[in-house]
């Protein structure tokens, strides 16, 4: 991949991460409507479910992908993956949640046990996935992923 196409797809990547770092931030502090808390909830939503597809798009776009190694992306990237799913599921989860509960009286306290434990295991979960889909794009930069290389030959001579 080109120096320069690869450099816009770190910096959109990037901006997802921030979109759903300043809706985790601040997305309380807007929550006064329904309305207004249902709309940043989707859009956080839609840029996780965007920067997953932006991932696949990029693993797609590599040598080991176009040579049928898919198996070695996977590997290589298989808890960013995992960690992506995992976190944009209690998310969804964390968003249901509170917008069901709040929906007929937006200033109803619904901070039970339950609530919590999502909240803190989705706010755990947002610092994982930050680090780790960080990683894997700045990983996915290296050139090695997109020419063939010794690199690759020893890791299918390994499973071969």
């Amino acid at each position: 991949m080109h120096v320069s196409r690869y450099r816009s797809v770190v910096y959109l990547q990037l901006f997802l991460i921030f979109v759903d770092l300043f809706i985790n931030s601040f997305g309380l502090l807007f929550a006064e409507q329904n309305v207004v808390s249902l709309v940043i909830f989707v859009i956080q939503d839609v840029c996780l479910v965007f920067a997953l597809i932006v991932l696949f798009l990029v693993f797609f776009n590599t040598y080991i992908f176009q040579a049928g190694l898919v198996y070695l992306l996977v590997r290589k990237f298989r808890t960013t993956i995992i960690i992506t799913v995992l976190y944009l599921a209690l998310s969804v989860g964390l968003h249901v949640w509170t917008v069901t509960k709040k929906w007929n009286s937006s200033s109803k306290y619904i901070w039970e046990d339950g609530f919590q434990a999502l909240f803190v295991m989705q706010r755990v979960g947002s610092v994982l996935y930050y680090c780790l889909y960080k990683r894997a794009i700045l990983k996915l930069g290296d050139p090695k992923y997109y020419r063939d290389s010794v690199w690759i030959r020893t890791e299918f001579a390994r499973v071969h």
